[in-house]
């Protein structure tokens, strides 16, 4: 066990050192107000105060962990160590006050903060100190936490540090299952006026197969390399300029849930108009729930739209205990700078949560449609990102969309690519 001094004690500061020791460095820890009991202390211990110890572990706390309310920080940022810090310290075994800038990318306090909003109501990336500094394809926070290892090591060599595995998990989101097939007569026959081809009508006289149909090859795929993937589906029951799914009342969609519930595990991707009800929310649970016939805890936000805190209060009190939305829709990177999965706290409430966010860092929709890249140059992008994910002892977690990975010839190469990269990619 490692003991930690601080003048105060605070739900900040327990939450970072929860995930900061016990999760990422597998160390257990304590923390002590008393000076007296520190300096008695003969194991490992860190002096996170001004007061003065003879040959301790110090670091020289930053006010951020002892403040209530949310404010304007000095994130100034410098280089440490090779790499990228704010939150400068002086006096100290680091150069920066790595508790406080940990829970200042994780808890997103920037994103309570004053800030523009892109074009689809979200936190514009273009805002974050990652993307600002540089840093937003870096797990920054892993990184800090794997230097910070090897510095108490040198204090303290005989203390045991285990990081957590390496792991990797494909996930998909499933907007529009397929192209044709089961929208019915009316939205067939609309979208053929508006964009006759005769692919539809191959697929809909089952001459040929649907294009978004990537079902089966992602199931092939997943078998060969044992994969356990998740699978979040939009069950929107009105259709809007973002909602254009196939009925969750289809007979095929229901089907389609129920199949994949069987295998994977399934989640649900919230429709666009839940945003402003969380009793949509509720109901669209519901209704996944009754399709896979199994609970669902399970959420990642479609388009990634989000707002803090409304958004998570919301799917907490619709019962999920996992979200997969931390990440940006616009950009691939790390939006709380790590690689890791971890609970939520609640800046306004001061309080950590039982939700547990997982951060994704790489999607293809980013790829294609944001950044312009090809297939090819999506998969040296796709390839950076698990390789960084790995030397940090992470989780690499990816989105793909069917309509990605089918035939349509929109996204020629994409198939192949993702084919590519999961041959090689180490499970």
């Amino acid at each position: 066990m490692i003991l930690i001094y601080t003048h105060n004690t605070s739900t900040r500061l327990q939450y970072i050192c929860k995930f900061i020791f016990d999760e990422q460095l597998g160390i257990s820890h304590s923390i002590t107000i008393d000076s007296e009991n520190f300096k008695n202390h003969k194991g490992p211990k860190i002096n996170y105060s001004d007061l003065i110890t003879d040959d301790d572990f110090t670091i020289k706390n930053h006010r951020l962990l002892f403040e209530t309310g949310i404010q304007k920080q000095d994130t100034r940022c410098f280089e440490s160590n090779g790499y990228k810090a704010f939150f400068k310290i002086s006096d100290s075994d680091l150069l920066f006050d790595i508790f406080a800038a940990s829970f200042y990318l994780l808890s997103r306090y920037e994103e309570y903060l004053p800030h523009e909003l892109d074009m689809y109501g979200r936190f514009g990336h273009e805002n974050s100190l990652a993307y600002r500094e540089g840093f937003l394809n870096s797990p920054l926070v892993n990184i800090w936490i794997q230097d910070f290892g090897s510095a108490l090591k040198i204090k303290y060599p005989a203390l045991t540090i285990q990081y957590p595995a390496f792991n990797f998990k494909p996930t998909y989101d499933i907007d529009i299952a397929y192209s044709y097939k089961h929208k019915g007569l009316i939205r067939n026959l609309g979208g053929f006026i508006k964009s006759p081809t005769m692919e539809r009508l191959a697929v809909l006289s089952r001459i040929k197969s649907d294009p978004f149909d990537s079902f089966e090859f992602l199931h092939q795929l997943h078998t060969k390399y044992t994969l356990n993937p998740i699978y979040f589906f939009l069950v929107a029951t009105k259709g809007s300029l973002y909602d254009k799914n196939i009925s969750p009342y289809s007979n095929a969609m229901w089907q389609l849930i129920k199949q994949h519930s069987k295998k994977y595990t399934i989640g649900l991707h919230p429709s666009w108009k839940s945003n402003d009800d969380k009793l949509i929310i509720k109901r669209e649970k519901k209704i996944l729930e009754t399709a896979a016939g199994a609970q669902v805890i399970i959420s990642r936000q479609h388009y990634i739209k989000f707002t803090l805190p409304k958004t998570f209060e919301n799917i907490i009190e619709s019962g999920f205990e996992n979200d997969y939305s931390m990440g940006y829709g616009s950009i691939n990177g790390f939006r709380a700078s790590v690689a890791s999965s971890f609970y939520w706290y609640d800046l306004q409430n001061e309080k950590t949560t039982a939700l547990l966010l997982h951060s994704f860092c790489f999607m293809d929709a980013n790829c294609y449609y944001e950044q312009k890249l090809s297939a090819t140059e999506a998969y040296d992008e796709i390839i950076h990102y698990q390789q960084v994910c790995k030397k940090v002892n992470g989780t690499f977690i990816s989105i793909f969309h069917n309509n990605f990975l089918g035939t349509d010839k929109q996204f020629t190469g994409w198939k192949e690519m993702y084919t590519k990269f999961i041959s090689q990619v180490p499970i």
